[in-house]
């Protein structure tokens, strides 16, 4: 189902970094700015480091938050020993978005080669809230927004979206 009107969603902006500080985070301003112009509301921003617990307990509070109904994560999803996002996230999720992950590599190809196999970004629902995995370069968010992101949290982006899905109360 997808409304004929636009419908404002409460988004959260989590970097998650070891070295990112609110002057050097670009891709979590990137992520904030972007969604504000697309007529969304921020509902909060905050850094954490690149720790499995640290990171859970961040989205716990803002998945238990009826208030927040879309997350956008960037950082955390390589391959290096600090990048644990999937690990901290998926074991979070009521259900994964596959596709999310297969489509941004996809588009990711034509821009990186190959080395786009090294990004782990992922999505999914937990309790009613839409969860996107993002890399941490800026212009991976870039992407990842532009492309499929702003899309599905649009209540009138057609044939469907996630935006109806989580823009009903709970």
């Amino acid at each position: 189902m997808q409304s004929n009107s636009f419908i404002p969603l409460q988004v959260a902006v989590l970097t998650v970094s070891d070295t990112r500080t609110p002057e050097t985070d670009t891709s979590g301003k990137f992520l904030a700015d972007s969604l504000v112009e697309a007529g969304h509301q921020l509902a909060a921003h905050t850094i954490v480091r690149d720790d499995i617990y640290q990171i859970r307990a961040q989205l716990s509070q803002w998945i238990a938050d009826a208030g927040v109904q879309a997350v956008l994560i960037t950082g955390g999803t390589g391959f290096t020993m600090r990048d644990s996002t999937p690990e901290a996230v998926s074991v979070l999720l009521d259900k994964e978005v596959p596709g999310f992950g297969e489509l941004f590599r996809q588009l990711s190809y034509e821009d990186i080669g190959s080395s786009t196999i090294q990004s782990r970004a992922l999505a999914g629902l937990a309790n009613r809230t839409i969860i996107f995995c993002l890399p941490g370069s800026t212009g991976a968010c870039r992407l990842g927004w532009e492309k499929i992101i702003r899309g599905q949290l649009d209540s009138t982006h057609k044939p469907c979206n996630y935006a109806t899905l989580v823009g009903q109360p709970r």
